[in-house]
């Protein structure tokens, strides 16, 4: 496979509208990052069941030191529930790390399919839901943490993302999180359940053919360090813009960018001759 000028320059890009949206909306960016980073290593060569689960490993690991940078300022407002993304992230390791496995055992278009109807189910969940509180009362007790945070880290560790689109409905819809709580408590969630979940990309994809160089089973390395040059700075910029936005326009801007991406996945866009 072969890099060029281009495919470099465009992964700088999406570092940085991933560190923004990450920081933003409390998501990890996969939703950005990995249709990006599929199109790029398919174009460099890399067999395209080989590129979805690179893209879905490598976005992972550049899901932590961005998630760790935006929850440094959620934290600094008050908004980040420890007790949630503690337990949430602890009971989805397990999930995660099996999520991924799964990942890792299907083939290009499943997966593109997968990924794509889940991204849009979440976004459609959010639009058409009840209207998130503006005062957060998350729950005292542990157990519905244990009890979500399982499936929410499969899911998550299936679909190849950091798990924001997964856990801020359900933290939203379900545990009476505000949704300024749900964003910035997603994000540390996603630093413990985006590293079991790439740790086992890594892992299963130890001594595959075919990989490109700089890689460590489905995580590529050069991909981390490109990606993650830009969106640590940006992610910060997010979060700070984040805490100016009213809740209502940031559950809009969260929504229309998860439709857009899982129609994008899905090849419908591709499918109508759209050119977007």
């Amino acid at each position: 496979m072969e890099y060029h000028l281009i495919h470099l320059i465009i992964l700088l890009l999406t570092g940085a509208a991933v560190g923004f949206s990450a920081g933003l909306l409390g998501v990890g960016g996969g939703f950005i990052m990995v249709p990006v980073q599929y199109w790029v290593l398919s174009a460099a060569g890399v067999d395209p069941t080989l590129a979805m689960r690179i893209a879905l490993g490598t976005n992972l690991v550049v899901v932590l030191p961005t998630a760790a940078s935006s929850v440094r300022v959620h934290h600094r407002n008050g908004f980040v529930v420890w007790r949630a993304a503690v337990v949430m992230g602890l009971t989805g390791i397990v999930g995660a790390f099996l999520g991924a496995g799964l990942a890792c055992r299907l083939p290009d278009q499943v997966l593109r399919a997968f990924f794509g109807a889940f991204v849009i189910f979440g976004g459609l969940r959010m639009l058409f839901g009840r209207v998130p509180a503006k005062e957060g009362h998350p729950p005292e007790s542990y157990w519905p943490y244990v009890l979500w945070g399982l499936p929410c880290a499969f899911i998550s560790g299936v679909v190849g993302v950091g798990g924001g689109a997964i856990m801020i409905p359900v933290m939203v819809y379900f545990l009476s999180f505000s949704i300024h709580q749900a964003v910035a408590t997603s994000s540390a969630t996603m630093i413990i359940t985006g590293a079991s979940a790439a740790a086992s990309f890594a892992f299963h994809g130890l001594g595959v053919a075919g990989l490109p160089p700089y890689s460590t089973g489905y995580v590529n390395w050069l991909q981390v360090l490109l990606l993650t040059g830009t969106s640590i700075p940006m992610a910060m910029v997010g979060a700070r813009t984040a805490h100016r936005l009213p809740a209502e326009r940031l559950r809009q801007i969260f929504v229309l960018l998860m439709i857009y991406v899982g129609l994008k996945m899905i090849g419908v866009f591709a499918w109508l001759g759209l050119p977007i």
